[in-house]
């Protein structure tokens, strides 16, 4: 779980230094680099139920140290992986609950029952009325067309993590969590992403700037992402060159260059599907629970101030005693 570069996701890491070798290390944001090389090693098929670190903020959805499902399939593609997480969802909810629904915010969720769509016509799909027409698709290929509709988003209300210059395929994506991901409650694939905001995936043979990848969502928010595994160690070291140029940029989720990963890859990754899966939130939705802290039995909170705890103190009784 210590390693000497944080790679895997975009994320920020926790960092750590051992003493006895003098060197800084990173709690693991993903296993996914080291799976991946067990592959390249000639394990076809790897899983682990794993810890991961995260430096990022505290909600209900969100927990520094998070528990996830990430498994590696040899001559599998996104396309099966779709399938498979179908599957394997309707098999937990069975083995779990004996059923398919589920509810969670009030809402009813049929978990047998999914909806596919790509990016860019999820955003289409779900483009609010107040920010007037929707993209075509083939403004997606077009920066200047994108511009005007982020400022039609903003003139509507919605606010957007914007920021001059950055790539195209980044604002795409901004914009998919802006209008779609909040509406994504039932069980919901969405696939082919930006390759600028996905460093790891195979670029889509007839889109160069689009990968093979998806992340499904239910109850509106991510439970999983995957994607068929960028294996050219060529094309991995160009991404990893422009991850850098990313960071130099100020971008604090963007990682240094794993010469080692690139080595891996030049002795042969066939071709593979990878797949990650939150087990925390997949519970939260099993079991009801708003929170993500009701599902973690030692979360992440804030630490007691003083002045709270005085407060608090004020209103415990002494045993025996009554409040006069």
């Amino acid at each position: 779980m210590m390693q000497p570069i944080a790679g895997g996701a975009a994320a920020r890491p926790f960092v750590t230094h051992h003493n006895t070798m003098d060197m800084e290390l990173f709690l693991r944001i993903a296993p996914e680099l080291y799976l991946k090389r067990l592959v390249v090693g000639g394990l076809d098929r790897v899983y682990e139920i794993n810890r991961n670190f995260r430096n990022e903020g505290v909600s209900t959805q969100h927990n520094p140290e998070f528990t996830m499902l990430e498994f590696y399939q040899a001559y599998a593609n996104y396309h099966d992986l779709m399938n498979l997480t179908e599957e394997l969802i309707v098999f937990v909810a069975n083995e779990v609950n004996g059923t398919m629904i589920t509810n969670f915010n009030g809402v009813e969720i049929d978990l047998s029952k999914w909806h596919r769509f790509s990016m860019r016509e999820a955003i289409i799909n779900f483009w609010p009325s107040n920010a007037g027409a929707a993209p075509s698709l083939e403004a997606f290929n077009s920066s200047a067309d994108i511009s005007r509709y982020v400022l039609a988003l903003r003139h509507g209300g919605h606010h957007l993590a914007y920021q001059e210059g950055e790539p195209l395929g980044k604002t795409i994506a901004t914009i998919f969590e802006t209008v779609a991901e909040e509406h994504l409650i039932q069980p919901t694939i969405i696939y082919d992403f930006p390759l600028a905001v996905s460093p790891l995936s195979k670029v889509k043979p007839d889109e160069p700037d689009w990968v093979e990848r998806f992340e499904f969502y239910i109850g509106g928010f991510e439970v999983g992402n995957a994607f068929s595994e960028l294996n050219d160690p060529s094309d991995q070291l160009a991404r990893f060159q422009q991850q850098m140029a990313e960071k130099d940029r100020g971008d604090d989720e963007a990682h240094q260059m794993d010469e080692d990963y690139v080595r891996a890859l030049a002795y042969g990754l066939p071709p593979t599907g990878g797949e990650g899966i939150g087990i925390d939130r997949l519970t939260m939705l099993l079991t009801g629970s708003r929170s993500i802290r009701d599902v973690i039995l030692f979360p992440l909170l804030r630490q007691r101030t003083k002045s709270t705890a005085n407060a608090e103190d004020t209103l415990i009784e002494p045993h025996g005693e009554s409040a006069e």
